[in-house]
C-alpha cells in the first residue's frame, strides 16, 4: 500500500505542538506527517490560506496520496483552501469543526481582547455569511465532535450536547456523518479513537483505489 502523507492544522490559540500527539499515532501506522502553523492574532485569512496551499503543493509529492486533518479553526482554513489546491486530498478529517458562526464567537467578537488575540481569522468565525460560503468537501470526509462539555443550568449551551466551545449542532455539514467523541474541544485531537478511525478510513480508501 502506498504511503500516505497527512497534513495537520491546529486550532485557534494553539500551536502545531497541539497536533503532535495525533501525528505520532499516525506515524506509528506508517503515515508521513506534516504540521502547519499559523498565528491567528497576526496573520490574515487570505495570506494564511495562500501559504497553506503553497506548503501543500511544495511538500506533497505529485504522485503521493495525502489527507488533510484539522482541528477547530484549522478545519475552516482547510475548507477555504480546497478550491485552490491543484490536486485534491484523498480525504478530509474535521475535528471539532465550527461550521456556522458559532454562539461563543458571535458573543465575544465585539470585544477588543478577542480581536487582539484572534485577529482577522477569529472575526471570520463570527461572520454568518463567511461561514456559510465555505466549500463543503467533495472528497470522503469525516467529522468528529466532542460531547464532554457541561450541560444543564450552569452551561451556556443549556441541555445541548457540546464540547465546551461548540455545540454539536455547530459542527455539522450537510451529507457528512458526525462521530461523537467523549472529549472536550481543547483536547479532542488527542483521542486515540480518532487516530484509529483515521487510519482505518485511509486503509479502506487505499484498498478501494487499488481495486480499480
Amino acid at each position: 500500500m502506498q504511503s500516505v502523507h497527512a497534513f495537520l492544522l491546529h486550532g485557534m490559540g494553539r500551536t502545531p505542538l497541539s497536533m503532535r500527539w495525533l501525528a505520532k499515532r499516525l506515524q506509528h501506522f506508517g503515515m508521513t506527517t506534516r504540521l502547519f502553523g499559523y498565528f491567528a492574532g497576526v496573520e490574515r485569512w487570505d495570506a494564511c490560506r495562500t501559504r497553506l496551499v503553497r506548503r501543500i503543493s511544495a511538500e506533497i509529492p505529485l504522485d503521493a496520496p495525502y489527507i488533510l486533518i484539522g482541528h477547530s479553526l484549522g478545519t475552516v482554513l482547510m475548507r477555504g483552501a480546497l478550491p485552490e489546491l491543484s490536486r485534491p486530498p484523498l480525504a478530509c478529517f474535521l475535528i471539532a469543526p465550527p461550521t456556522v458562526a458559532c454562539m461563543l464567537a458571535r458573543k465575544f467578537a465585539p470585544h477588543c481582547w478577542y480581536s487582539a488575540l484572534n485577529g482577522d481569522m477569529g472575526q471570520r468565525l463570527a461572520d454568518p455569511a463567511f461561514m456559510a460560503a465555505l466549500p463543503i468537501p467533495e472528497m470522503p470526509t469525516r467529522i468528529y465532535t466532542g460531547t464532554r462539555g457541561i450541560r444543564g443550568r450552569f452551561s451556556p449551551f443549556g441541555d445541548e450536547p457540546n464540547d465546551g466551545i461548540l455545540k454539536t449542532s455547530e459542527t455539522q455539514l450537510a451529507g457528512i456523518a458526525v462521530r461523537e467523541i467523549h472529549a472536550t474541544h481543547t483536547f479532542i485531537m488527542r483521542s486515540e479513537e480518532i487516530a484509529r478511525d483515521i487510519v482505518n478510513a485511509v486503509i479502506e480508501l487505499q484498498e478501494k483505489r487499488e481495486d480499480k
